[in-house]
């Protein structure tokens, strides 16, 4: 299978986290942090976000072999809902679609599940193929032919919220004890949008401290590795293509294989493991990706025009739930 050939490469690229992360060339990541914070400050709007920094990163050691793991998946993705607008393959930002709660659904059928509730990257990726965002397939894949022991009953779908405290203090405890009622060996965690990457590195560091091993297959870096997690796998592709390239099963088969390497060949916390596939998409997609110097002031009008549409619907779908 695809993962035996990443197994001779993992003790090549399992790093920990330098102190500075490099984005001066067209190779390096994306500074999500630094992006977002210019963007939204050209935007007009003030008081820049601060991003969660921890020192110390539980660690769950693996206690079983691969082949004999029940796997569990964590999404930030959303349960398809027909009456909140369009949520298809190249959908406007839709904060309709939005959950706030934890949620835990059964992996039979194949569930619905979208990303139009998130800041994904819409100019260079579409969200057409589900498994490009949500590797249940890949997984069943991985099931079949023996490389886990099986994929859980259910998956576990984890809000995004910019509120820390409200993931430390309701949204976390709740996933842990779904996680482990369900018998869980082992997590693989895929985020979307820059927050969503915060927002399950933070789920993750729970699951670790209480005794589970994790994986986060995620595109944002520079977040995840802030936050400090135990695994990370990471992908250098437009948000939104965190478990593969679309319409390429053999790239999700890659990238979940190299994942799922991790969980038995990481001995130490901090650890990132940097997919070697490349995005076959157009080449500049770095430099777009809320680019504020790029946008003609009618454009940032626009923007501003459309995101504050898109926090009073978010808004008002939190006071919604809160008066439940």
């Amino acid at each position: 299978m695809a993962g035996s050939m990443l197994v001779a490469l993992l003790p090549f690229l399992i790093t920990t986290l330098p102190d500075e992360m490099p984005n001066s060339t067209p190779d390096a990541p994306i500074s999500y942090i630094d992006r977002t914070t210019t963007y939204y400050l050209g935007l007009g709007y003030d008081n820049p976000y601060q991003w969660a920094q921890y020192d110390d990163v539980p660690f769950a050691t693996v206690n079983k072999p691969l082949a004999m793991m029940r796997i569990g998946l964590v999404t930030t993705a959303a349960l398809y809902q027909n009456d909140k607008g369009d949520q298809g393959p190249g959908a406007p930002y839709n904060a309709a679609a939005k959950f706030y709660d934890v949620y835990r659904q059964p992996i039979n059928p194949m569930p619905d599940v979208r990303i139009s509730h998130v800041a994904i990257d819409r100019d260079h990726t579409t969200a057409e193929d589900m498994g490009s965002y949500f590797p249940l397939k890949a997984l069943l894949r991985a099931s079949r032919t023996g490389t886990i022991g099986e994929v859980a009953d259910h998956f576990y779908g984890f809000p995004t919220n910019r509120s820390q405290r409200t993931h430390l203090e309701q949204d976390i405890p709740q996933l842990v004890d779904m996680v482990k009622s369900d018998h869980i060996d082992a997590v693989i965690a895929v985020p979307n949008c820059p927050v969503c990457h915060q927002s399950v590195a933070l789920a993750m560091r729970g699951i670790e401290a209480a005794g589970i091993p994790t994986v986060i297959m995620g595109c944002a870096k520079d977040i995840v590795e802030r936050v400090g997690v135990a695994r990370f796998y990471f992908s250098d592709f437009p948000l939104g293509n965190a478990a593969g390239r679309p319409n390429d099963i053999a790239s999700q088969d890659n990238t979940l294989a190299g994942a799922l390497e991790m969980l038995t060949a990481t001995t130490r916390p901090r650890s990132t493991v940097t997919s070697p596939l490349k995005w076959h998409g157009k080449a500049d997609w770095k430099t777009n990706y809320s680019n504020i110097a790029m946008l003609t002031p009618e454009e940032i009008s626009a923007r501003r025009k459309a995101f504050d549409q898109g926090k009073a619907v978010a808004a008002n779908k939190r006071e919604t739930k809160d008066k439940r």
